[in-house]
């Protein structure tokens, strides 16, 4: 059954149709150039609307509704998203692109006070950087135009309204399959072209990856309750077919052979980051190592780049600038990789983090909630992270696969000016799905843990300075949760005291938010509210049962050792000044200001050996990698992780 107040693990408003029974599958039967019609009531129906726009599309334009269907669910999932634009400009439940709307931006790397390399053995880094002037616009942003010339719809409309849009949508695949010279068929069979040629790509292995995964929605089948409520059901095909080889005639490049690291499934290009000296004795823009070998890689960091796909790739090439190993596009799902796993790119802000990592960078903005992320982006991000954590043994958990904003500061000077990608907006929940390892309840009612769960679509916290600083942001569904010091809306906000200012709502203050499959220990309950341990403090989250924001958990926690009255809490895990040979200079084992009050308790992640990587020269005979005997515990501190040393704190329960 569907999410309910009886089941809080699954997913509200969406589900699998994997297999096709009772009417709905009549009723496919009876419709072949259909082949989806809605689960529930009739078309007419306030909440079959979007539905029978796809109906009515499909008859118009000889498309076969379900391929219509699929397209347009690796699109958007169905979302209209209020007639605001992805961030490539691309509208509606069709994502039909409009280049001239697309938002002006910059890149995160370049905002903020955030050292990127984050190794306070080496001078801050902080480039000056400007984003290339755009160039030529592709195809690919700018189907919008093209549909209202085939519809003679006007463009206003196909942003807008969404039967226009999905109509939009339904002419550009005719055309499509007719400019390959293949028949309107009402075999969904028949449509692989010219799907892969939708997707906007303009190589081979991108529009067939893309295609790839419109068929596997055509196979396993979906139903999902969009953003603006209405239903909209695909009926399953799992035995279905696709002429593949219609792809060797759509007149597409061959992306050059290379050596990524990237699995088989996606599309993946090399769009190298250069290692090169320049100036007095400097050089970028990432460090050479030998990782797995000299150093477990522990953790995936997922970024946004809060700027479009092609300024972000010629920033990657500039060797003044920071590095990153991947960049995904939003599009299409394309990746682009620019530093070896092996290497050390400079993109977590924190040394320590940077060293043990690989970090994504995805086409999006943290501060517009409806420039959203199209589903081709996440399953093609979800994807490369399963690679990665099969090939570097990383757990698929939210300890391990951090976003930007769960990073923590490395020194009390660094933590005010962290950055806060992804943001509130990326869904999580989703993402884990998509990894194979959802979030789901692990205990008993009372359990001593919880890990955050909201539905994403209802979950709706106000958030100020999106456009305008102290404005409400547009309404929308997220990740986090909000914190109080009491179990009372009107109660003050928990206080971060290392950001060194009061808390706000503002979409980059992550003072007083949780964010879902982050694991907490209970504090306390009283009524419809939960109290979690948070920076040192009581934390309490409204947390209804006919609503959960969290569910019951189980895992492994320390708290301070018998007889302390606090210990201290480290933004990186470096070793003790002992074991540090010859020519290395030792790093200072600083705290940050925060500690874990005796009778706390925290989730652990993970436990790590105190580890330095000395990497401060070009030329790599000086490069060392420093293993200390002091063993530390990552933890779930605040939104952020955060290291304890583990002779100072008792481990209690077991992990997950």
């Amino acid at each position: 059954m569907r999410g309910s107040a009886t089941d809080p693990t699954s997913t509200p408003g969406h589900r699998h149709l994997r297999r096709t029974v009772g009417p709905l599958a009549s009723a496919a039967l009876l419709l072949p150039l259909l082949g989806a019609v809605p689960a529930h009531g009739s078309t007419d129906s306030s909440a079959a609307r979007l539905q029978h726009a796809f109906a009515t599309a499909a008859a118009d334009y000889h498309v076969p509704q379900s391929v219509l269907l699929a397209v347009s669910y690796l699109q958007s999932r169905w979302d209209s998203h209020g007639g605001a634009p992805s961030v490539t400009g691309g509208y509606g439940p069709m994502h039909l692109t409009d280049a001239r709307t697309a938002l002006a931006t910059s890149e995160h790397f370049a905002e903020g006070a955030e050292d990127a390399r984050g190794d306070t053995a080496r001078a801050a880094l902080h480039p000056d950087i400007e984003v290339p002037a755009a160039a030529t616009v592709p195809a690919r942003l700018t189907t919008l135009p093209k549909a209202a010339e085939l519809t003679g719809i006007p463009a206003e409309h196909l942003r807008t309204d969404p039967a226009a849009n999905v109509a939009g949508g339904a002419a550009l695949l005719a055309a499509a399959q007719r400019e390959l010279g293949e028949p309107l068929s009402a075999d969904p069979a028949d449509w692989y072209g010219a799907v892969a040629r939708f997707s906007g790509a303009d190589d081979t292995a991108t529009a067939a990856a893309y295609a790839d995964d419109v068929y596997d929605v055509l196979r396993t089948g979906e139903e999902r309750t969009t953003d603006d409520g209405q239903l909209v059901a695909l009926a399953a095909q799992p035995k279905l077919t696709a002429d593949t080889a219609q792809l060797q005639r759509a007149g597409l490049r061959t992306l050059p052979a290379d050596d990524t690291e990237c699995p088989r499934s996606v599309s993946c290009e090399s769009v190298p980051a250069p290692y090169a000296q320049f100036g007095n004795d400097d050089y970028g823009n990432h460090d050479l190592g030998d990782r797995p070998a000299s150093q477990r890689i522990k953790y995936i960091v997922i970024h946004d780049t809060e700027g479009a796909w092609d300024g972000v790739l010629n920033l990657i090439q500039d060797p003044t600038y920071v590095s990153w190993n991947y960049t995904i596009r939003s599009t299409d799902g394309l990746i682009a990789q620019h530093v070896k796993a092996k290497d050390v790119a400079w993109h977590a802000g924190n040394w320590d983090i940077n060293a043990r990592s690989i970090g994504i960078e995805h086409e999006g903005f943290l501060a517009n909630p409806d420039a959203w992320y199209t589903e081709a982006m996440y399953r093609s991000s979800a994807r490369l992270v399963r690679y990665l954590a099969r090939t570097y043994g990383i757990p698929l958990d939210r300890q391990h696969i951090l976003g930007h904003d769960n990073v923590p500061g490395p020194t009390t000077s660094t933590v005010p000016g962290m950055h806060t990608d992804p943001g509130p907006y990326w869904d999580w929940r989703h993402y884990f799905q998509l990894l194979g390892h959802p979030f789901k309840r692990t205990a008993g009612k009372k359990a001593a843990l919880v890990t955050i769960l909201p539905d994403y679509a209802a979950n709706r916290p106000v958030y100020t300075g999106c456009t305008t600083k102290g404005e409400p942001c547009a309404a929308h569904g997220s990740s986090e949760v909000r914190l109080y010091s009491d179990h009372d809306v009107d109660a003050p906000l928990i206080k971060d005291i290392g950001l060194r200012t009061d808390p706000t709502n503002g979409v980059n203050d992550l003072s007083s938010r949780v964010s879902t499959g982050q694991q907490y220990a209970v504090a306390d309950r009283w009524g419809d509210w939960t109290a979690i341990w948070y920076l040192g403090q009581k934390a309490w989250f409204r947390n209804p049962g006919e609503e959960p924001t969290a569910v019951p958990a189980k895992g492994l926690v320390v708290t301070p050792k018998d007889g302390l009255t606090s210990v201290p809490v480290y933004g990186r895990a470096y070793p003790e000044k002992e074991a540090y040979p010859a020519g290395v200079p030792a790093q200072s084992v600083v705290p940050l200001p925060y500690t874990i009050p005796a009778g706390q308790k925290y989730v652990v992640g993970d436990e790590v050996p105190g580890e330095y990587y000395y990497a401060v020269t070009f030329t790599t005979d000086s490069h060392r990698v420093v293993v200390g005997k002091d063993l530390y515990y990552e933890i779930q501190y605040g939104h952020r992780v955060a290291f304890v040393r583990a002779a100072d704190v008792t481990p209690e329960g077991s992990a997950r």
